[in-house]
């Protein structure tokens, strides 16, 4: 695919759609960065990465402040290099209805998934320029072109998702760099299973039976796995997609076909 020795920065690297990415990343022959919020989620996914036999190197940031995303940018260059792939994996899902809501989770939510994927474009994209070649990969959702119901902001937040994501195309589209956004639907991680736990402990129904639920608004009848978008995520990085920018592809067993 091209990518041998290529830097790769995965966001969210501690959660298990991070962890695979991460993992297929280093298998291609990428220099792989880990970060999250979360020290301790961030130790246990380097060690977890580790007995797979992928080397990563991972630091802590939170993506919601600039401040620690521009000192992680400095370190990974004094200690790596340029980033040239940068995978905005990092994302915050709770469910709510509206109404139940309260502020402070409408402003973490777009917080993290806008603002934190804004601030890593921000700051990584001037490496890209300057090296002539880069690819962004922002993991949204299939939230990102059509509404679920109890999960307004990060509804919102991804449909802004999907709105950098074309305008940073459109604004790179000559400088070597491609800018696409990856859309899945339900995965099959511990996100959506306490997703599910929420859900369950306001009905009559139990954690399996609205996972089940979840699964059933695919027409495969089935969740996503994470190594399914990884598999997208690394086409989207290769050489050969160089032709591909601005794109939001679903990934969702045919859920939403637009």
């Amino acid at each position: 695919m091209g990518l041998q020795n290529k830097i790769a920065l995965i966001t969210g690297g501690s959660g298990g759609l991070g962890r695979t990415l991460a993992l297929y990343f280093v298998r291609a022959g990428c220099n792989v960065a880990i970060t999250s919020q979360n020290l301790n989620n961030l130790k246990l996914a380097a060690q977890e990465l580790s007995r797979s036999g992928a080397a990563v190197t991972a630091w802590p940031c939170d993506i919601k402040q600039k401040e620690q995303v521009e000192r992680l940018r400095d370190k990974i260059l004094q200690e790596m290099g340029t980033v040239q792939i940068l995978v905005n994996s990092a994302g915050l899902a709770k469910a709510a209805s509206f109404l139940e809501m309260d502020d402070e989770l409408w402003r973490e939510t777009l917080e993290i998934n806008l603002t934190g994927t804004y601030q890593c474009c921000k700051a990584f994209l001037p490496g890209m320029v300057a090296a002539g070649w880069g690819r962004i990969i922002n993991i949204a959702s299939t939230t990102a072109k059509v509404a679920y119901s109890h999960v307004a902001a990060y509804t919102s937040s991804k449909h802004g998702v999907l709105g950098l994501n074309r305008a940073l195309a459109l604004e790179t589209a000559r400088l070597g760099i491609t800018v696409n956004a990856i859309c899945p639907g339900y995965l099959n991680t511990e996100r959506t299973r306490e997703n599910a736990q929420q859900m369950a402990q306001k009905t009559a129904k139990s954690t399996q039976q609205i996972l089940d639920l979840f699964a059933r608004s695919s027409p495969q009848k089935r969740l996503i796995e994470p190594a399914e978008v990884a598999n997208l995520a690394l086409l989207l990085a290769s050489e050969s997609m160089g032709g591909m920018t601005g794109q939001a592809i679903s990934i969702d067993g045919g859920a939403v076909m637009a």
